[in-house]
């Protein structure tokens, strides 16, 4: 099996689930106040939809994560390398 490489996408997947799981998990084990940190994230990943910016994703690129595996780098989407 080939190995995956950790694009902005698979990074957001990753954090957010993440920050899901725990929340509830909290939300259940500690305080109900954790539910709230999980109606954020949720609420981000809507905002995220409508607006088309994600600060998470703005994040990762601040720390060199990039757009798409392939060896063009993380532009060759806009300029139209993909077939």
């Amino acid at each position: 099996m080939a190995a995956h490489t950790w694009t902005v996408h698979r990074f957001l997947f990753l954090i957010a689930g993440t920050f899901v799981a725990l929340s509830v998990l909290l939300g259940l084990l500690v305080s109900h106040w954790w539910f709230a940190f999980t109606a954020f994230v949720g609420l981000n990943m809507a905002q995220s939809a409508i607006t088309g910016w994600c600060p998470m994703v703005s994040i990762l690129r601040l720390l060199g994560v990039h757009d798409c595996a392939c060896p063009h780098g993380c532009s060759c989407e806009r300029e139209g390398r993909h077939s």
